[in-house]
Order: structure tokens, then C-alpha cells, then sequence
């Protein structure tokens, strides 16, 4: 099932299921099907978002530095696992048209 994003400021993201409602409940905390981000609560929901973000990429530096040392995780059962694709390059068109909408004090609404 595909997600479509819309507002009046930029055209239409369309995004895979999984990755929609991922980036759904970072921004707004729960996992709604059909909604909207009003114009004044897109800050937060850019906030939300760009936070795990950064989460997310700090964990992969850690990761990586840990393998360069030859560093074996404690506990394998605790181990994060990370997405073969960062949550950042899953999160810019996103982060993108978040900012176009708040940049013209509009609504962004999805369907699916």
C-alpha cells in the first residue's frame, strides 16, 4: 500500500507503507492511517523527526567505530539492529516538504 502525502506548497510524496507510517509515529507519536499535520504543529513534527535522525546516525557511528576497534557488542540480544538505509535519506523528502509547508503556513495531509 502506497502513502500520498499533500499540501499546497509542494507536490504530492508519495512513500511505501512501512516507511510512512515509520516516519508517522516519530513525527506524531501514534500511527494514524488518514490525518493531517496543521500549519502550526509542524515545527514539532520537524523537531520529532530531525531528532531521530540524528539518534539514528549516532548509532551508526558508534557502530562503526566499534567495528574499526574490533570492538564486540556486550549483549548480541540488546544490539540495535539498523536499517540498511539510514533513516536520514528515508526522512529528507519528508524533512523537505515539512519545511515548504511551514515556510507558507499550510497544512500537510495524507491519504492512502
Amino acid at each position: 500500500m502506497l502513502f500520498k502525502f499533500k499540501s499546497q506548497a509542494t507536490s504530492d510524496l508519495i512513500m511505501l507503507e512501512a516507511d510512512a507510517r515509520r516516519l508517522l509515529k516519530i513525527m506524531l507519536g501514534d500511527d494514524p492511517v488518514k490525518g493531517i499535520v496543521l500549519a502550526q504543529n509542524l515545527a514539532g513534527a520537524m523537531a520529532s523527526l530531525e531528532a531521530a535522525v540524528a539518534q539514528d546516525e549516532t548509532a551508526r557511528r558508534l557502530r562503526s567505530e566499534q567495528a574499526q576497534a574490533g570492538v564486540a557488542p556486550a549483549d548480541d540480544s540488546q544490539e540495535i539492529q539498523l536499517d540498511p538505509v539510514r533513516l536520514a535519506q528515508r526522512a529528507r523528502p519528508m524533512i523537505n516538504m515539512l519545511e515548504r509547508c511551514q515556510a507558507q503556513d499550510v497544512d500537510m495531509v495524507w491519504g492512502v
